[in-house]
C-alpha cells in the first residue's frame, strides 16, 4: 500500500510538470548535456558482454570441430549437426526470452542467460562422447538465445536517444571480440593433444559466463520495465542517472509512462500478458509493418549466410589448398582482427550517420564480396595448381565480406530489432524477430557443407551473393530511418499518416 501511495504521489508531480513539446535531439537538449553519457556507457557494456558468448563460440568451433571430427571420428553430416543445433535451440532461449524478461525483469534474465551458457561450456568441455558434447551444445544455445534477445533490448531501454545507436550496437561489438578471442584460442591450443585440445577452446567459454554473471549485479533495471511494473519513482532514479540532466531525465519518464498507458494498480501486476494477441493474433497495421522490417532484417542477417562462412571458413580455405591447421587458423585470426575493426568503426558513427546508409553499403559490399569469394573460388576448384593470386583474392574477399558485415547488418540488426516496437511489444516483439534469426543462422549452418558439395563453394557463394542483392532492396523499401529518435518517437514512424521514412528516404509499401 506504501509503495502504491509513493508511485501514485510519484505520478501525481510528473502530470504536474510543464509538457515538454521537443524531442530529444532539439539542440535545448544537446547543448546542455555531454553526448554520451558514461553509467548509460558502463550499464550497456556490462550487458552487452553477455553477447561474447555467441561469438567465441562462432570462433573458437570453426577450428575446434577440425579436431572434433578426427578425435571422436564423427562423419560430415554429424558436424553440420554439431555446429547447427546451438543456433536452431537458441532460437527456443530467443523466444523464451521475451516472456521472461517481461516476468522477472531484464536485468535477471541477463544472469539466467550467463547461467545457462555456463552449464552448456562446462558439458562441452568435459564431454567424453559425441552425445554429451550435442548436450552441451543444446544448451549452451539456449543461452545464447537468452542472452542475443535481452541485451540488445536492455541497452536499448536504457540509452539516450541521441547515443542508443552506439550503445545498442556493443553487443555486436562483443560478437566479434569473442570471435577473435575463439580465433586466438584455436591458435593456441592448436599444438596440444588432439583429445584434449578441443576440449579447452570450448570450456574456456565457461570464463567470460562465470565474469558475466557476478557483473550483472552492478546494473540497474530497465527503466521502461520499471514503469510498466508501475514502478515510476524506481525509473526515475535511473533515468536520472542514465540522462545527461534532471530535466532530460524528466521528459523521458514522461515520455515512457505515456507510452506505457499508466496504471499503477493495473501495472503492477503486468507480466507480457495480451501481447502474443497484439503482435501475432490480431496486430495492427503499424505493428504488422514493424514486424515485417524487425523479422525481414533478421532474416536477411543470417541468409546472408555470415555465420557459416566463419564457421566453415577453414574447411573452404582448405579445399583451396591451405592444409595447415595453423595457417588456416591464422587465415582466421586476419579475418576477425578485420571483422573487430569495422564493427567499431561502424558503432561510433552509428549516431552520426544513421542505420540506413550504413546498412545499405554494408550489404552492397557483401553481395560484391560474395561474387568475387564465388570467382575466386571457382577458379581454385577448377585448377590443379591452387596459384597464390587466386588464394590471395579469396582471402582478401572473405576478409572483405566479412567487414562489411559488421559495418551494416553486424550491428544494425540488433540496434533495429529493439528500437522500432513499442513499449508492450517490444520484449517479445523482438524475441520473435531474432529467433527468426536463429533459426536461419541454424539451417544455413546445417546445410551449407552438404548443398555446398552439390553446388560447389563457388556456386554457394554466388546464392547468397544473390541473396544480398535482394536484402539490399529489402531494406532500401522497408526499413525507415530511426537515428536520433526516442523509442518513443519511433513508432510514429510506422503510423499510418506516415508511411515515409521521415527523412530516410524510404517508402513504407502498403502490407
Amino acid at each position: 500500500m506504501a509503495a502504491n501511495a509513493a508511485d501514485e504521489a510519484e505520478m501525481k508531480s510528473i502530470e504536474e510538470q510543464p509538457q515538454h513539446q521537443k524531442p530529444l535531439d532539439h539542440p535545448d537538449f544537446v547543448d546542455r548535456r555531454p553526448k554520451k553519457n558514461k553509467y548509460a556507457l558502463i550499464c550497456a557494456l556490462l550487458a552487452s558482454t553477455n553477447s561474447i558468448l555467441l561469438g567465441y563460440d562462432i570462433g573458437v568451433m570453426s577450428g575446434a570441430v577440425l579436431f572434433i571430427k578426427e578425435d571422436l571420428k564423427i562423419s560430415s553430416v554429424q558436424v553440420e549437426i554439431l555446429v547447427g543445433i546451438l543456433n536452431v535451440f537458441s532460437l527456443v532461449g530467443s523466444l523464451a526470452a521475451g516472456k521472461t524478461s517481461d516476468l522477472i525483469g531484464r536485468r535477471y534474465t541477463i544472469v539466467l542467460a550467463a547461467a545457462t551458457f555456463l552449464i552448456g561450456a562446462l558439458l562441452m568441455g568435459l564431454a567424453p562422447s559425441f552425445p554429451v558434447l550435442l548436450l552441451g551444445r543444446i544448451i549452451a544455445g539456449i543461452g545464447v538465445g537468452y542472452s542475443l534477445m535481452i541485451a540488445p533490448v536492455y541497452t536499448a531501454e536504457i540509452s539516450p536517444a541521441m547515443s542508443r545507436g552506439l550503445l545498442t550496437s556493443l553487443p555486436e561489438v562483443f560478437i566479434v571480440l569473442g570471435i577473435l578471442l575463439g580465433y586466438i584460442n584455436n591458435y593456441t591450443f592448436s599444438t596440444l593433444p588432439r583429445h584434449l585440445n578441443w576440449r579447452l577452446m570450448l570450456g574456456f567459454a565457461a570464463i567470460p559466463a562465470i565474469a558475466i554473471g557476478f557483473g550483472v549485479t552492478a546494473m540497474p533495471e530497465s527503466p521502461r520495465w520499471l514503469v510498466m511494473k508501475g514502478r515510476v519513482a524506481d525509473a526515475k532514479r535511473v533515468l536520472t542517472k542514465v540522462s545527461g540532466s534532471e530535466e532530460e531525465a524528466k521528459f523521458r519518464l514522461d515520455e515512457i509512462t505515456k507510452a506505457a498507458g499508466f496504471d499503477s494498480a493495473a501495472n503492477a501486476d503486468w507480466h507480457g500478458q495480451g501481447v502474443c494477441r497484439e503482435l501475432i493474433l490480431h496486430p495492427s497495421r503499424p505493428v504488422r509493418r514493424i514486424l515485417v522490417a524487425a523479422i525481414g532484417i533478421n532474416f536477411f542477417m543470417q541468409a546472408s549466410g555470415n555465420d557459416a562462412v566463419i564457421y566453415y571458413c577453414p574447411e573452404v580455405f582448405r579445399s583451396a589448398g591451405i592444409t595447415n591447421k595453423r595457417q588456416l587458423f591464422g587465415v582466421n585470426v586476419i579475418m576477425g582482427i578485420a571483422k573487430a575493426t569495422f564493427v567499431v568503426i561502424s558503432a561510433l558513427y552509428l549516431d552520426r550517420f544513421g542505420r540506413r546508409p550504413l546498412l545499405l553499403l554494408g550489404s552492397t559490399g557483401m553481395a560484391l564480396s560474395l561474387s568475387v569469394l564465388g570467382l575466386g573460388s571457382t577458379f581454385l576448384e577448377h585448377s590443379n595448381s591452387k596459384p597464390i593470386w587466386a588464394i590471395v583474392l579469396s582471402i582478401v574477399a572473405v576478409c572483405a565480406f566479412v567487414s562489411f558485415f559488421s559495418i551494416g547488418l553486424g550491428p544494425i540488426t540488433w540496434v533495429y530489432s529493439t528500437e522500432i516496437f513499442p513499449l508492450k511489444l517490444r520484449a517479445q516483439g523482438a524475441g520473435l524477430a531474432i529467433s527468426v534469426n536463429r533459426l536461419v543462422s541454424g539451417v544455413v549452418s546445417m546445410t551449407f557443407l552438404t548443398i555446398s558439395k552439390k553446388i560447389t563453394f563457388g556456386g554457394m557463394f554466388f546464392v547468397l551473393a544473390g541473396i544480398m542483392v535482394v536484402g539490399t532492396a529489402f531494406f532500401y523499401f522497408f526499413l525507415p530511418e530511426t537515428k536520433n529518435k526516442s523509442l518513443e518517437e519511433i513508432q510514429a514512424l510506422f503510423e499510418d499518416k506516415g508511411d515515409s521514412d521521415g527523412g530516410g528516404g524510404a517508402e513504407m509499401r502498403e502490407i
